[in-house]
């Protein structure tokens, strides 16, 4: 099975989605990660601000950074093969890169998703 990892930019918490303005491409790339985590799909998720280790211990990230700067981000990568930079890919990317089904990335958000982090705990 493939491997996706996807390095974002600096964020207030782990997913993106907190606070007043949720953004939402980051509802829909949290929903479409969660679902094909529930599938058993192999997905890595990371930001600059919570994970700034990885950056710097994947070369060809931190590469890129150093060339091109934060502008890059995000980068998707599949199996260690960068596929996509400067913004998420679309749903059907998605389906496509990791050969499965188009139907297992669309689903509801959860409303755990929804909410993101509480405003109040901190993390935003």
């Amino acid at each position: 099975m493939k491997r996706m990892t996807i390095f974002e930019p600096a964020m207030c918490c782990p997913t993106g989605i907190c606070g007043p303005g949720v953004d939402s491409n980051l509802l829909r790339i949290s929903t479409v990660l969660n679902n094909l985590k529930n599938h058993d799909v192999i997905v890595e998720r990371y930001n600059l601000t919570n994970n700034p280790s990885v950056f710097v211990d994947n070369k060809e990230i931190n590469t890129m950074l150093e060339e091109q700067g934060i502008e890059i981000l995000p980068v998707t990568m599949v199996d260690g093969v960068v596929v996509n930079t400067k913004e998420y890919p679309t749903n059907e990317e998605i389906a496509s890169l990791l050969e499965v089904s188009l139907d297992l990335l669309a689903s509801s958000p959860k409303k755990e998703l929804l909410g993101g982090c509480d405003p109040n705990s901190g993390c935003c």
